[in-house]
């Protein structure tokens, strides 16, 4: 898709010179059958009741921290909130916390607390203090080692080794939204809505549904201090994609990630589920990706074309590993996407070429023209953990790993 925030990465340049129970419940759990939010409580509560409350003052010594993590899937968010009894001033004055990681796929019953440790810190759109934040975190088994499911720490320890390169990245993150009965959202409820070709940045009640929703998701994201880039209906109707970033080192993936939960709380509240499923309709209809921007400050330099093209050889001869790290099922979830039609490369061949959308690695005609700026990894799905897929991209590109 023409990407916005891919648009920035080469224009800020241009301008400056610059198991089984997990898969059960997994946010990409097939969608026959899915009837959990049938006449879901969700939308029966009269919203306005809260705000008597959201009114009221809080103390000005007391923050509401919500913590985020992600649990034992690889793909799905829990939070918990605490009231801390002073404003931090950077997450060195928040508090370690824990949780039953027996409960999120993540330990054992007879030796469940796992660790939270806080890594960034966000406005919360949600809490009515001014000072109520949002602590993105990664989690640690009782021995102080990371749990399975964070990707975090290695991504942290690559960026360490390459900050001279300056590596940049923006996402693509593609979702779908989805009615109570588990159908993609203004869908027939027994047939389907016309072919694909109106929907894609469309307009009208015809072709775009719950744009309610990502507006209010665009404007939560950027009170909240994410780096916002922009939005827009795609291909498939109720598909819709939002980008963030370029952004350098690891925000765009912390960014990701909390965007993610913020969209799932505005879904929440208007009774609407979103999934990231990389293929939620079988057929005809494209599927979901999270398309990755990735730049160093070679590639944006004068002559950088050499290095974009360097770094696309070394991920050709890396192919089966990067296909691994980008679906939380190493490759099992994009199995079903990445079938060399409707906008998608063979999983199974690595491809690259100049404003082609049907390929792993997409360099985009004004990145050509200017013979400078980043190159497009379309294979991450749209359910990926971007702290793999970024951590994927260091290593094999700038580590020769």
């Amino acid at each position: 898709m023409a990407l916005r925030c891919a648009g920035l990465l080469l224009s800020k340049e241009v301008s400056s010179q610059l198991s089984q129970q997990m898969r059960a419940l997994s946010t990409t759990t097939t969608l026959k059958g899915s009837n959990f939010l049938k006449n879901s409580p969700n939308t029966s509560l009269d919203k306005s009741i809260l705000e008597r409350y959201r009114n009221l003052e809080t103390p000005s010594n007391r923050v509401q921290a919500t913590y985020l993590w992600i649990d034992g899937t690889g793909e799905n968010i829990r939070l918990k909130d605490r009231v801390l009894d002073k404003v931090p001033t950077g997450v060195q004055d928040l508090p370690k916390w824990q949780y039953d990681g027996s409960s999120t796929y993540q330990a054992r019953g007879e030796n469940s607390d796992t660790t939270l440790i806080p890594r960034a810190i966000y406005k919360d759109p949600f809490k009515p203090g001014k000072n109520d934040i949002i602590v993105m975190c990664d989690t640690y088994q009782a021995d102080g080692k990371p749990t399975a499911s964070n990707k975090r720490g290695a991504l942290q320890e690559a960026i360490e080794k390459v900050g001279d390169h300056e590596p940049w990245f923006g996402i693509e993150q593609e979702y779908t939204l989805l009615d109570v009965d588990g159908r993609p959202f203004g869908w027939p409820a027994n047939g389907y809505p016309a072919p694909q070709g109106p929907y894609y940045c469309g307009v009208g009640a015809d072709r775009v549904y719950a744009r309610d929703l990502v507006e209010a998701h665009a404007v939560a994201c950027l009170y909240a201090g994410i780096d916002f880039a922009g939005t827009n209906a795609e291909v498939m109707p109720a598909q819709w994609e939002y980008q963030v970033g370029p952004s350098l080192g690891m925000k765009a993936a912390d960014d990701l990630w909390v965007s993610r939960y913020i969209l799932q709380r505005i879904a929440e509240e208007f009774g609407v589920v979103v999934t990231f499923d990389p293929k939620p309709m079988e057929g005809q209809w494209n599927g979901a990706g999270a398309h990755t921007n990735f730049s160093t400050k070679a590639m944006r330099a004068d002559g950088g074309m050499k290095a974009i093209e360097a770094a696309i050889e070394k991920l050709s001869k890396r192919h089966d590993r990067h296909i691994k790290a980008y679906d939380p099922k190493e490759g099992k979830d994009n199995e079903r996407r990445l079938v060399g039609r409707l906008e998608t490369s063979s999983i199974d061949k690595f491809s690259w070429g100049v404003a082609n959308r049907g390929v792993s690695v997409r360099v985009p005609r004004g990145v050509a023209d200017a013979g400078k700026g980043y190159l497009e990894d379309r294979r991450p799905s749209s359910n990926c953990d971007p702290y793999a897929v970024c951590d994927a991209l260091i290593r094999t590109c700038l580590l020769n790993e």
